[in-house]
């Protein structure tokens, strides 16, 4: 089998190699083939991760069998997107191997202890939907306006929707899909 082993440090001045090497050590003791992919200096919290883009375009072709990492947090940067993460892996039939959290899904406790992780994220995601909409409820019984400002979009003036969008604070896909919608008064 070939492993994906992901190894992230925050800063310049920190070293992967301890991570780096601690990875290597579990996958030989395993009998895996390993490929390596290191983000150097780069924040979990960023969107985007070079190291970490390219092993997941390794899964998505199915170049590995499993991914492993050293701690959660340098795998994901929230349990959402872990457990986002998670469903790609198992739905491309791709395992997880957390080391020091002895996650491990081609064992039976690994797949049920990341399964109490999903059942946690989805608690977490109704919780916050439900203090929102508590909020917004709570300022509509305030008299507080909700929504965008309804504002007529049009093209009279001979505007793109990229100009429209810009002065509205919205996307030009938005501005299109309100000027088709929002009829234009014609007095």
């Amino acid at each position: 089998m070939t492993a994906a082993t992901y190894a992230r440090v925050s800063t310049l001045d920190q070293d992967p190699a301890a991570p780096i090497e601690q990875l290597r050590t579990y996958c030989r003791a395993r009998g895996w083939e390993v490929r390596e992919y290191v983000d150097h200096g780069v924040s979990g919290a960023k969107q985007r991760r070079p190291g970490l883009d390219a092993l997941l375009e390794a899964v998505r072709r199915r170049m590995v069998g499993v991914v492993v990492c050293t701690k959660l947090d340098r795998l994901a940067r929230s349990l959402e997107h872990l457990v986002a993460l998670g469903g790609e892996f198992k739905a491309l039939g791709i395992d997880l191997v957390v080391l020091d959290q002895a996650i491990d899904t081609t064992t039976a406790a690994g797949r049920a202890m990341f399964g109490m992780l999903a059942v946690f994220a989805e608690f977490e995601r109704d919780l916050i939907r439900e203090r929102v909409i508590a909020g917004l409820r709570r300022a509509k019984a305030l008299g507080k306006r909700i929504g965008r400002r309804r504002t007529q979009v049009g093209r009279e003036a001979g505007l793109s929707y990229r100009v429209i969008g810009r002065r509205l604070h919205i996307s030009p896909a938005l501005a299109h899909r309100l000027a088709r919608q929002t009829p234009v008064d014609a007095g």
